[in-house]
């Protein structure tokens, strides 16, 4: 008899140093029991120091990455991270669209924990107005929603939560604004939906190893979806899984400037 498997897809830049992007995506579905294919958007020349170049794959390419996929596997849950130019930014909403690929989670990956810029300026308006609006949830930090909505960085939870409230309008059904940027004991994030606001909160977690963060747990959320779980708790799931990636990583010796978080920290080590 055919066994079933959840299946999540993942609509990302490659890591060559394989911390963040499709390297943490793929990470993150296997451990969290889910099948994970993958869409290619760009190659990255980047290690924990920083990114040293970028080869976008040519949109046409995208999207037949995307049609291959959709037009053989079930796919359950689907997420995108850096997807670089404004062509991209529209060859995977058209693709999204043309293939019903949902539950979509949208991570607006725009800078990369190094500082350096994945998303060329052109592109934030394409994000807001075209993918936005497909998204059952969109995942920014604080910079990222700052960008979205041309304003500044908030700093308080009543900003945060305007902010929230400000993306949602723009279409998505829900928006998780994360507060990892943030200062404090706590790291809060604010999850925004039509007439409700939950804020989540975690012990903020001293370490300079966070190359990944915000790609995996757009990762985990889309691994929860893909398996099943509500919107809430598969965000509420997603964050404790980061957190307590963090923690476990904060030791890791991999790299020599921001290293990564430890996505194998719910595996046992040998």
């Amino acid at each position: 008899m055919t066994r079933k498997v959840p299946i999540a897809l993942t609509i990302a830049g490659s890591d060559s140093s394989g911390g963040a992007g499709i390297q943490a995506d793929l990470k993150t579905f296997t451990v969290l029991g889910v099948y994970g294919a993958s869409v290619v958007t760009a190659l990255t020349a980047q290690n924990t120091r920083g990114v040293f170049g970028v080869l976008p794959v040519p949109p046409a390419f995208t999207r037949a990455q995307i049609e291959a996929v959709a037009g053989d596997l079930s796919v359950t849950a689907v997420k995108t991270g850096m997807l670089g130019d404004r062509e991209t930014v529209l060859a995977v909403a058209a693709g999204v669209t043309a293939h019903r690929l949902r539950p979509l989670v949208v991570d607006p990956v725009m800078v990369a924990t190094s500082g350096d810029l994945l998303l060329a300026p052109d592109a934030v308006a394409a994000v807001r107005d075209t993918l936005l609006p497909l998204a059952d949830i969109v995942t920014p930090n604080l910079p990222e929603a700052a960008r979205l909505l041309e304003c500044t960085e908030a700093t308080g939870e009543d900003a945060m939560i305007a902010q929230a409230q400000a993306i949602l309008a723009l279409g998505p059904r829900a928006v998780l604004l994360k507060g990892g940027h943030g200062v404090g004991q706590d790291a809060v994030d604010i999850l925004a939906r039509p007439g409700s606001i939950v804020r989540l909160t975690k012990p903020r977690v001293e370490t300079g190893n966070t190359h990944g963060t915000g790609c995996t747990l757009s990762a985990a959320i889309v691994a929860g979806l893909a398996r099943g779980l509500d919107l809430a708790t598969a965000v509420e799931q997603a964050k404790d899984f980061v957190w307590r990636a963090l923690i476990a990583g904060a030791d890791l010796g991999i790299g020599g400037g921001h290293g990564p978080v430890d996505h194998l920290h719910t595996q046992q080590k040998p």
